[in-house]
């Protein structure tokens, strides 16, 4: 291939071939969307049958948006409804409801839209609406990047208290298991180091004896002689 002024693109030096892999790392490898949408760290939320309920979704961006595109979905067996729907100009832009034909969700009060939160709150919760909810954000900006989450909701009748006796005296008694084993282990080696002691103790007592009977025998020949 011919350079500008004729020559071969090996010609115009190492700067027109690190152009060159540059532009052809953009074109086959480009970047990765930044885009990320969270429902939080389990993903199940359980609410009492007939209070308010907040399914929690933000999502985060690297490079910014513009006119982003949210919407939430229900679904309690295959079927996707769409339940809820806005926008969000900027950052500096609180979100603005285009689509919602339940009177029973609503979008979550938010003064502050720094951390992007689109969580909806659904109330009076009944059984029927437990299933699946998914948060869907598009970012124009970023070649109109799509990133969803879902959650699970779980409905319940009454909050069932946990009884944890059976777990704490199971865990006193290890605990005291494990107390019992360590005294006695210290007990040992009190013991045997007394013990050990004792015994050296008796050994210089047997051989300061027998060296104490050496020098009386010794002392006393001549004195027969």
């Amino acid at each position: 291939m011919a350079g500008p002024a004729g020559g071969s693109a090996s010609d115009l030096g190492p700067a027109w071939s690190g152009a060159l892999l540059v532009l052809l790392g953009l074109h086959f490898f480009p970047g990765t969307p930044a885009l990320e949408v969270s429902v939080g760290k389990t993903g199940i939320v359980t609410a009492k049958n007939g209070t308010d309920v907040l399914l929690p979704c933000t999502f985060a961006t690297c490079i910014g948006f513009e006119n982003a595109i949210f919407k939430w979905t229900y679904n309690s067996t295959d079927a996707y409804n769409v339940i809820y729907s806005g926008t969000i100009k900027n950052k500096q832009s609180n979100p603005k409801t285009t689509f919602n034909p339940d009177p029973q969700i609503e979008l979550a009060a938010s003064n502050n839209v720094k951390d992007y939160n689109i969580s909806i709150i659904v109330r009076n919760v009944q059984f029927e609406n437990e299933g699946k909810y998914t948060c869907y954000v598009v970012n124009p900006k970023e070649k109109d990047a799509k990133h969803n989450a879902t959650l699970q909701l779980i409905v319940v009748d009454k909050f069932v208290v946990v009884d944890n006796t059976l777990t704490v005296i199971i865990a006193g008694s290890i605990g005291g298991l494990i107390g019992l084993l360590i005294l006695i282990f210290i007990l040992k080696k009190i013991i045997l180091f007394a013990i050990q002691k004792s015994r050296e103790k008796k050994k210089d007592y047997l051989v300061n004896s027998s060296g104490n009977d050496n020098t009386e025998v010794g002392s006393k020949t001549p004195h027969k002689a």
